[in-house]
Parts: structure tokens; sequence; C-alpha cells
């Protein structure tokens, strides 16, 4: 099986929102020990194209509106390869060069995509420090999931190639063996051996460990249906008064 990378490296900017901004930390629900939204809805996990193209940041984007709307439509929509892709090539200028996934996200939230023939667009999103897990898990287990930026190694094509979980092994010559690149994973649970992501065309399970050493960005992705309903997580207050900052530079 052939597939693709296409994050570009991480950027930074100072204004965005940060997950404990705008959750509300005196009023959330225990968070299980073990969850994955795809145990409650049967999910599909399409390649999307991203055995043919860099498109992983779009069909990541795919991956989640698919879970975003399995809880609002109740049903699985109709996300095509094609829409994935012609989005994709509408934010890289046509070319197969990866994307920016800050760049991304601020379009999804700003001019939404369209997926299965409509526009879907979010309310906000919030980085997470990968390596604070209570914060990793509280995000998957609120808002259905999380979108992670990961600089793989080499070993992680081994490993995916021979269906084994992404890992940190000790004997591993870590420092001679270089990088694959930057691959954007959308993060559908976590259980206590780590993260379990959904990417080319599959889940993915990976350590603690791995997703520390590995992951160098980690978005909270907040729908718009997390801004009107009664027990929603987000301090919608607070939402709008940092969005409103924003607009204002």
């Amino acid at each position: 099986m052939e597939y693709k990378l296409g994050k570009l490296p991480a950027k930074q900017d100072t204004r965005t929102l940060r997950m404990g901004q705008i959750l509300k930390t005196w009023n959330l629900p225990p968070i299980p020990s073990e969850y994955d939204f795809d145990q409650t809805f049967q999910v599909p996990t399409p390649m999307f194209g991203n055995d043919r193209l860099g498109n992983c940041v779009i069909a990541g984007r795919a991956h989640q509106t698919l879970r975003f709307e399995a809880i609002e439509q109740k049903k699985i929509i109709p996300i095509s390869e094609g829409e994935v892709t012609r989005e994709y090539f509408a934010e890289s200028g046509g070319r197969d060069s990866g994307l920016i996934v800050l760049d991304s996200l601020k379009l999804w939230r700003n001019h939404g995509w369209i997926a299965a023939g409509n526009t879907f667009s979010i309310s906000a999103f919030a980085s997470i420090d990968p390596k604070n897990h209570r914060e990793v898990r509280a995000a998957i287990y609120l808002l259905t999931g999380v979108g992670t930026g990961l600089s793989l190694p080499w070993l992680a094509d081994h490993q995916f190639r021979r269906g084994d979980i992404w890992d940190v092994p000790r004997w591993y010559d870590w420092g001679n063996k270089g990088f694959m690149g930057g691959h954007y994973v959308f993060v559908s649970g976590y259980n206590r051996t780590g993260p379990v992501g959904v990417t080319w065309g599959r889940k993915q399970q990976m350590t603690w460990r791995f997703f520390d050493k590995y992951c160098d960005e980690c978005y909270g992705i907040v729908d718009n249906k997390d801004c009107w309903i009664p027990d929603s997580p987000i301090d919608c207050k607070k939402l709008e008064e940092y969005l409103l900052k924003i607009a204002q530079g």
C-alpha cells in the first residue's frame, strides 16, 4: 500500500487560543481512562486520496467532519474523495505541496469547506500541549477528537506496514535514521497505551511515549454545535471575547 505525507512545519501564532482558556474546567464531566468515539458510532475510515496526494490535513478534516455530523445529523454523510481533493488544491494553490495546519484551520473556521454537498465550518480551534495528557484526553472526549501534527520517523513507516503500534523501541538508533516528514492525523480516541488515530485508511494505535516524542502540534477543534448545546464544555462567552480580540488584530 502506498501513502503520502503532507504536513508542512508547524507554524506559531501568539494569537492562537489555548484549550485551557475556553474549557469549563470548573464544570467538566469525569474524563474516562479509555474512550473512542468510533466504539459508539460505526464510522468508516476512507483513504480520501492520501495514497496519491499529500492531502493529509484535509483528509484529517474530513474524518473529523464525519464524526461531527454523525452526532448532529445522526448519520454518516457521504464525503467524497473529490471534495477532499478540491479543498486541498484550493488551499495549496493547485500544487501537491502539503499544507500548514494552522493556516488550514483558520480557513476552516473563517470560510468553511464543502463536504457531502454542504458547507461546514467550525467555531474555533485551540492549541493543546501534547505532553499534557489530561488535556489531550479531555479534548478528545469532550470535542469528538483532536487534530495532531506528527513528525514521523522512518520506523513509523515499517510499524504501519506491519500493522504494529507506533512506539519508540529502546533498542532503535533514532539518531541515525532520520524522519519521513510531517503528517496530520485525526485522533478519535485514547486508551492506557496512548492515542488512537485515523490515517491512511485505518485506525492506528500509538503509545503516549511516541506521541510525546513526535507530536509537534495538537488542536482541539470546536464544532459549531458546541456553542449552542446546553451542556457545552466550552465557555462560549470567553470564546467570543477571544475571537473578537483576534479579529481586531
